[in-house]
């Protein structure tokens, strides 16, 4: 059998106290991996760190003795890190990427890596689950903000997000699939990845063992934080449609289309809302305004306007066409 080389890379900004949690975590998942299965993984922790200051160096360097390397990727988004990520991972064939506020749950590495055994995917998905900081607002958890979805192992899907992921390499390389910088501080950048792969003939499957807790800081766990995130997914999605056109024609339906559709989701949206205050439902009040949140983004992306999201200091609304 031959030794599959495999990094485990974090992409990382400003959260020390995070990484310094999570380390230990995922050199022991691959200590136990390379114990269990000896001679099938040679498996590398990579922190790529997205601060030009360096903020993770330090935690990193605390763990170098125990096998943790340290790069610094200062050009900023998420997607350049998971790109450089990727060019660091020459010689290996698989990367598996994990955000630096999850943790990885018992099995999460051995899961990914059986899975991938088994179908030979060009990229394999994994199930988070979250794991709030303090006791959410009701309303919040009966609009299912954080809810994920979970399917059985081995389901092909034909989008994944990029927060716990394997990748073959071999196969991306050959298709020529990379994350595109131009989303990296707006988000959607491993949505346009995923889709790209799959439109190119890659296939991607679930593993619904490979289970990671994703943290939700008290900080997001407002009612104001979690519209603007419905908001900003639904902007992120009509940009990753206009950006798979495949010609201006293609484009301008997409932008009549996106445009009627998030009027709808707002008036709808809106009328489910009232409907659940007469009621007194949060259910339908919290859904209600999700769904105008994500039709007041589409309607937003359909006019070529962009938030973004994770842009240093604060959020903006930018024009991308131009």
């Amino acid at each position: 059998m031959t030794e599959v080389r495999v990094t485990v890379a974090v992409p990382t900004f400003q959260r020390p106290q995070d990484l310094e949690l999570l380390l230990p975590r995922l050199l022991q998942q691959a200590s136990d991996e390379e114990r269990t299965s000896p001679g099938s993984h040679l498996i590398r922790v990579l922190v790529v760190d997205n601060d030009p200051l360096g903020s993770a160096a330090e935690v990193a360097e605390a763990f170098a003795e125990h096998g943790v390397e340290y790069v610094r990727e200062d050009r900023p988004g998420i997607a350049a890190a998971r790109n450089r990520a990727m060019d660091e991972s020459v010689a290996d064939r698989l990367l598996i990427m994990i955000d630096d506020d999850e943790f990885p749950q018992p099995e999460w590495l051995s899961s990914l890596l059986g899975t991938w055994s088994t179908e030979q995917a060009a990229l394999v998905s994994g199930r988070v689950v979250p794991e709030y900081e303090s006791d959410p607002d009701p309303w919040i958890e009966a609009g299912g903000f954080f809810t994920r979805r979970n399917l059985a192992t081995g389901d092909e899907i034909t989008v994944s997000a990029g927060g716990n992921l394997l990748l073959d390499l071999d196969q991306i390389r050959r298709l020529g699939i990379r994350f595109d910088e131009s989303l990296g501080l707006s988000g959607g950048e491993d949505t346009l990845f995923s889709r790209q792969l799959h439109a190119a003939g890659g296939r991607m499957v679930w593993c619904a063992e490979s289970v990671i807790h994703d943290r939700v800081p008290t900080s997001r766990m407002s009612r104001g934080w979690v519209l603007r995130r419905a908001r900003n997914h639904g902007n992120a999605a009509v940009r990753v449609d206009l950006m798979l056109a495949s010609s201006p024609s293609r484009r301008l339906w997409i932008r009549a289309r996106r445009l009627i559709g998030g009027l709808i989701r707002v008036g709808l949206g809106g009328a489910r809302f009232v409907g659940g205050v007469l009621m007194r439902s949060r259910r339908h009040q919290a859904r209600g305004l999700r769904a105008a949140m994500r039709g007041t983004g589409m309607v937003r992306g359909s006019m070529g306007l962009a938030y973004q999201e994770y842009a240093r200091p604060t959020g903006l609304l930018v024009d991308v066409d131009s």
